[in-house]
């Protein structure tokens, strides 16, 4: 059974690895799920969050340089371990400039502003800059250029790090929305499957009702009996998925319990539990993997549209979501990529999700 079983996995596994998209859309899903891990060292605004603003230059397109000067906020504080996934604390106020002159022990510069007749030149003398000993030094360490490879937003903050940090929005509702329903529904699916009869009636009876609700319509009056938040997303999210998992199971179960192995264990005296744990779910999991994927695009699309409502993520935590309802109006304002950056990110997210599903019911499919 064991080396049947094998050669039945690594046959699925040939197939998927002859399946180009499906192969791709999996990578791309691995090097975004690295990315959103370690999106605070990759992010060019590391800051927590990525809420560094810059309100002189807001709403700049892809490519846009400039130098900025860093004011410390506070003294450095040494960098913990859990900085490094969860953000840094916003240490220094960067001021974007268009020039500057030293004078004396004092930096007169002069800030950046759309139109050259509204820029404003001010000076800072050395005593801000704690541990210096003369301007110059000054001038090295805190005057950087910078450039912003995706622009930036309508409150000046560094598009692409948002996107980076907000990725981590759209792949955790994905594992752990699938992970709730995916328990809630094995769970309905294996009672009335198994059992039958009254159990099944009610499984079915709720499974309906479920159903017969707009599945946005029944996330929406989850999230606001549950309360705005990040949490609260993902579980009421988790929550409207199980149905389509208990029925698949419950469909699943109802074709196998008859078969002579599950007879067999019946005559053995095994227990109901361990008789669908160890026999009957390790043989229906391959539409069940099938689905899970297909639902992970599927919250990704519902998180995204709670966001857009108000009701997922709240600011300033970035999401792909709520940066198309900050910026939506800007399509028409002769800056559509505000809105189409994150737009195309769900779209190709959700896109690989779906090729990877479908990558696998190809290869999970005994009948081809």
């Amino acid at each position: 059974m064991d080396s049947a079983t094998q050669s039945l996995s690594k046959i699925a596994l040939q197939k998927f690895k002859k399946n180009f998209w499906g192969v791709f859309s999996l990578w791309f899903i691995i090097v975004l799920l690295f990315m959103s891990i370690f999106a605070y060292l990759l992010a060019p605004d590391s800051s927590e969050n990525a809420n560094q603003m810059h309100l002189a230059i807001h709403s700049k397109p892809p490519g846009f340089t400039v130098k900025l000067l860093s004011i410390p906020l506070q003294e450095p504080s040494d960098s913990k371990l859990a900085n490094l996934f969860m953000g840094f604390p916003n240490q220094n106020s960067e001021i974007p400039i268009i020039s500057y002159q030293i004078k004396g022990q004092k930096l007169v510069y002069t800030e950046f502003a759309d139109l050259p007749e509204l820029a404003q030149t001010k000076e800072i003398g050395l005593d801000k800059f704690i541990g210096f000993s003369s301007i110059n030094e000054v001038v090295a360490t805190h005057i950087k250029e910078k450039t912003f490879y995706l622009g930036t937003d309508k409150y000046g903050r560094d598009l692409l790090s948002r996107m980076l940090i907000g990725s981590r929005i759209s792949l955790s509702i994905g594992f752990i929305a699938v992970l709730i329903s995916l328990v809630v529904g094995i769970f309905f699916g294996a009672l009335g499957g198994y059992f039958g009869g009254k159990v099944d009636a009610f499984v079915m009876w709720l499974v309906n009702i479920i159903w017969s609700i707009p599945t946005l319509l029944l996330v929406i009056a989850i999230t606001l009996t549950l309360g705005k938040g990040f949490w609260q997303v993902f579980v009421a999210v988790g929550l409207t998925m199980w149905v389509e998992v208990a029925r698949v199971v419950r469909g699943q179960i109802i074709s196998l319990k008859e078969m002579q192995y599950i007879t067999a264990a019946r005559a053995l005296g095994f227990g109901h539990v361990r008789i669908i744990f160890n026999h009957i779910l390790p043989n229906i999991m391959a539409p069940v993997i099938v689905i899970s994927a297909a639902n992970f695009a599927s919250a990704i699309l519902v998180e995204s549209g709670l966001s857009f409502l108000g009701l997922g993520a709240q600011p300033p935590i970035p999401s792909w979501g709520g940066m198309i309802k900050d910026h939506y109006s800007y399509i028409i304002l002769g800056k559509p990529f505000l809105a189409i950056v994150p737009g195309l990110a769900i779209m190709l997210l959700t896109l690989a999700f779906m090729m990877v599903g479908n990558a696998l019911r190809d290869a999970l499919d005994v009948k081809s």
